[in-house]
């Protein structure tokens, strides 16, 4: 009598070198993954930057046509750092006659680094926005 051992399957070093591959892949994706998704926060930073900025312009014009003396706490709308849930800090600093520049930095909730920035700049020539940390390149 002939018995056939047909035994299928994967054997234990195909396995273990299966989970290295993913291992490895799942390394060089996940960081891009994370910053990615901490970049796709700007979203939100850079939309509360254009209400302040709003704000910003109707206290020019009711100043006189003068940024100086806007700030946060006089603007007539709310400090969107203080909102719920929100995950940056505005300021204002560089008030003059002609210009201003705001900042929102990243709070350490939801994964922020607490160090991380993003500045729009307004002058006579138009409006620069850049970033620092994980917003670096940001336009």
């Amino acid at each position: 009598m002939n018995i056939r051992n047909n035994k299928s399957g994967f054997t234990l070093l195909e396995v273990i070198i299966v989970i290295i591959i993913v291992g490895v892949l799942a390394s060089l994706a996940l960081p891009r993954f994370f910053s990615t998704v901490e970049f796709s926060k700007s979203s939100e930073a850079l939309s509360n930057m254009g209400v302040v900025r709003q704000a910003l312009e109707r206290c020019y014009l009711s100043s006189s046509g003068t940024y100086v003396g806007c700030t946060m706490a006089n603007l007539d709308t709310d400090d969107p750092s203080t909102a719920p849930g929100t995950r940056f800090t505005y300021s204002i600093s560089g008030a003059t006659v002609s210009a201003y520049t705001i900042q929102a930095t990243r709070l350490t909730v939801d994964g922020g680094d607490g160090t991380s920035w993003i500045r729009l700049i307004q002058t006579i020539g138009g409006v620069t926005r850049t970033g620092s940390g994980r917003f670096i390149g940001i336009k």
